[in-house]
């Protein structure tokens, strides 16, 4: 059972995954004795999900959402109040603080402002509060209190306890929030979404990529301009305009602009101007070729996966390549690897991370060993996201409509994976 969660019999391993060994062995040993279950009871009874515990969270986050919608109400009510104190020429209303001192109605405002922003920022949501009464819910993750309590204890004790953060999936730390970009008063979203399926033994099934730009004024004084559009793909990729673009001024002169040039783009909304889809079952196509070979020896398989960029000017990042595994075998046994890798013994899953994929590191390759069949070792799932997009189309320049003076704007480039697998 230890090799379902620890790769290797080795002392920081067995400290990593401990909990999860003591829950695993509470699951075994009863009073003494030995329970007749198996490892995939044992997997089931120590991941058990919780019905309840999710309508409890589902509450709660709707809660947490009316709450901010009141205090955005109430931190526009304080403005306005501001506003029309401030044209009357009276004071603005006060707000009693600690002792005699007090905040302006303007400072108060500003303060929920900051506080609703801070808010929407992501962060780690404290833990939910125990509800009053009997109840039910979160009754079947009371073993993660006690886990805590046990380590505040050992802490307090002066025993040194490994962050619980080594042990995250790869996975999860991709989802960790990009930084924010520097948005002008114009902006643009550039957005492309792939589907691919390869068969293991070579051949594009099916390739679909879907890409649009999103467009954000903020300012109203820019809402006459015009996008001027570069478009280098070489693909044969169809684009779409939105039906209000003037598609003849597009078609002729690669511009976005209004057919009306007297009325102006929405403010503050994200507008879709331009739109773009790419199928193909061109092998040239594939941005990112998965050759997986498994092959029987005496005591199981040896694997042997490589990846290769075929898109030099794409720029890969958080790659990870996640290979199913038999269960019930134990880890693999690695050879050679270029990157990291993880495996996941609960999923039964090896998951081969690459933080960069680029020309300058185009190819690479990961061997190991596990007992199994060929079979075993498939769908390969691939996933990964770049600041470069696969069709090559920007946005060069943005002009005022009146004078054709140039406007500054900013641009957010995104490729992501929908679906990428090999069968």
């Amino acid at each position: 059972m230890i090799p379902e969660y620890c790769r290797a019999l080795e002392e920081n391993e067995i400290s990593e995954h401990c909990f999860d060994l003591i829950f695993a062995f509470d699951e075994i040993v009863a009073l003494g004795y030995r329970e007749n279950v198996n490892l995939a009871q044992i997997r089931t009874f120590t991941e058990m999900d919780s019905h309840e515990e999710k309508v409890f969270r589902a509450v709660r986050e709707t809660q947490e959402r009316e709450a901010k919608a009141e205090m955005r109400r109430k931190a526009k009510e304080l403005q306005q109040a501001r506003r029309d104190a401030e044209r009357q020429g009276k004071k603005a209303p006060g707000f009693g603080g600690f002792g005699s001192s007090a905040v302006s109605g303007g400072s108060t405002a500003a303060m929920i402002t900051e506080t609703i922003i801070e808010t929407d920022k992501p962060k780690v949501a404290p833990a939910p509060a125990r509800p009053s009464g009997p109840s039910k819910a979160l009754k079947l993750g009371a073993k993660g209190k006690e886990v805590d309590n046990f380590v505040d204890k050992l802490k307090s004790e002066g025993e040194t306890i490994m962050s619980s953060s080594m042990g995250k999936r790869t996975s999860e730390a991709t989802k960790v929030h990009a930084p924010p970009i520097n948005m002008e008063s114009v902006h643009m979203k550039i957005e492309e979404k792939i589907t691919l399926t390869c068969g293991r033994d070579g051949g594009l099934q099916n390739m679909e990529l879907h890409g649009m730009i999103m467009l954000r004024i903020s300012d109203d004084k820019y809402g006459r301009i015009r996008l001027h559009v570069e478009n280098e793909d070489k693909k044969g990729v169809q684009l779409q305009t939105h039906p209000n673009v003037d598609k003849k001024l597009f078609t002729a002169e690669s511009l976005i602009g209004l057919k009306n040039p007297e009325k102006s783009f929405p403010v503050n909304s994200d507008v879709g101007v331009l739109k773009w889809r790419l199928q193909t079952t061109e092998e040239s196509f594939i941005p990112l070729t998965i050759n997986c070979w498994p092959s029987e020896s005496g005591n199981g398989c040896d694997v042997n996966i490589e990846y290769e960029l075929q898109e030099d000017n794409l720029e890969l990042n958080d790659v990870i390549i996640t290979i199913p595994l038999p269960s019930g075998v134990g880890a693999p046994v690695i050879g050679e690897i270029d990157g990291e890798y993880r495996h996941d013994s609960r999923r039964n899953t090896l998951e081969w991370c690459l933080p960069v994929i680029d020309a300058k590191n185009k190819s690479g390759s990961l061997e190991f060993s596990i007992a199994g069949q060929p079979n075993d070792f498939f769908p390969v799932q691939v996933s990964f996201v770049s600041k470069k997009n696969y069709c090559n189309i920007q946005v060069t320049k943005v002009t005022q409509v009146d004078g054709n003076s140039p406007v500054r704007f900013s641009t957010e480039t995104t490729f992501l994976v929908d679906k990428y697998e090999i069968l």
